[in-house]
């Protein structure tokens, strides 16, 4: 559990890095406050968009995660500062956390002295848990029903946390059928280049290392969001048609369709390149969450917008305005699994009219 020194001294850091205004009503300390606008805020103009300034925050401290500046050995920390609005029917979040790295190395290849090609990896990594070449993503958790509510009241992310069963960092799952979490997972170099959140789910699928490699985390309907790019001949498949190494101000992904056949003659030792396509998954279930992230003086600044009501079955509905929608939040830096998340769950409600 956290310290209220820590909360409060943080908390307050990241309330001013957010605009906060003062609080015109009193509310719970763990409530997320939606303000009604009849304007929708642009998400590329980040926290400065006016809607914003009279949006209450609410901040919560994140523990528990790798990196995040931590010596090694201890584990990483941060604060994320949240903001919400919304119009008749979309709501809009705004969310800030600092990272004093703005990681985008997901396992590039990279050129070696002999001219041969090697995928970076965490020499650490003991199976789907690399810590050194990845991306920074973000993610949260909502119950999408009554079933779900009630345990996640009680225990918030951590319901679906389970330790060991063949992994490092455990699996992720619900307790029990009919079940069922709504994850938004913002993936930095995934995700993030197409605008968009990758919209998943959580069931009570346990794992098998064979049929459930990734127990209860799933993706909505949609195509994939990424796909890696082989090595042909000891070499990339493909290169950006760009032709600019990853690390020379070329990106560490492809969009697909913007792949060209490689050419070795382009790189020199030490260049490295991307090792995956990225694809869109806008119009389908898995890609209705807008995002635009920026980052700047070691904050990550994202502004999020999503139907209240988006009909899916996999989606927390905010169909009702009266109801408050428990939730909870994770940060990862340049990590694969392991997130910073807090220990309590946090509320959305919606402010009147």
């Amino acid at each position: 559990m956290k310290t209220k020194l820590f909360a409060a001294v943080m908390g307050t850091a990241l309330l001013a890095l957010a605009g906060c205004q003062a609080v015109e009503e009193k509310i719970s300390p763990d409530t997320l406050v939606a303000t009604f606008t009849t304007t929708a805020p642009d998400l590329a103009a980040g926290a400065a968009d006016p809607v914003w300034v009279k949006a209450k925050s609410l901040s919560a401290p994140l523990t528990g995660g790798a990196n995040f500046g931590a010596k090694p050995g201890e584990k990483g920390e941060t604060v994320v500062a949240l903001k919400a609005a919304y119009t008749a029917d979309m709501l809009y979040m705004l969310i800030q956390y600092k990272d004093p790295t703005n990681s985008v190395r997901r396992m590039p290849y990279q050129k070696q002295a002999d001219g041969s090609w090697k995928k970076l990896t965490d020499p650490s990594d003991k199976g789907g848990d690399d810590n050194m070449y990845y991306e920074d993503k973000w993610a949260m958790l909502w119950p999408v029903n009554e079933a779900t509510a009630k345990p996640f009241a009680k225990e918030g992310c951590a319901m679906a946390c389970h330790e060991g069963q063949g992994k490092p960092f455990g699996n992720k799952y619900t307790n029990l059928p009919g079940q069922l979490l709504d994850m938004w997972h913002m993936k930095g170099v995934r995700t993030g280049p197409w605008g968009l959140v990758h919209d998943q789910y959580t069931d009570d699928t346990r794992y098998d290392a064979k049929t459930a490699a990734n127990a209860g985390r799933k993706g909505d309907p949609g195509p994939s969001e990424y796909a890696n790019i082989k090595l042909v001949n000891g070499k990339p498949e493909f290169m950006n048609s760009e032709g600019k190494a990853a690390n020379a101000g070329g990106t560490y992904y492809i969009k697909k369709g913007n792949e060209v056949a490689f050419d070795d003659s382009k790189f020199k030792a030490g260049d490295e390149v991307a090792s995956i396509f990225i694809m869109s998954q806008a119009g389908s279930d898995a890609g209705d969450i807008k995002t635009a992230n920026t980052y700047a003086n070691g904050t990550h600044t994202s502004v999020i917008s999503r139907k209240l009501v988006t009909g899916s079955k996999f989606d927390v509905q905010f169909s009702d305005m009266a109801a408050r929608y428990g939730f909870g939040f994770a940060a990862f830096d340049n990590a694969q699994v392991r997130h910073a998340t807090s220990d309590d769950p946090m509320y959305l409600v919606f402010g009147k009219k």
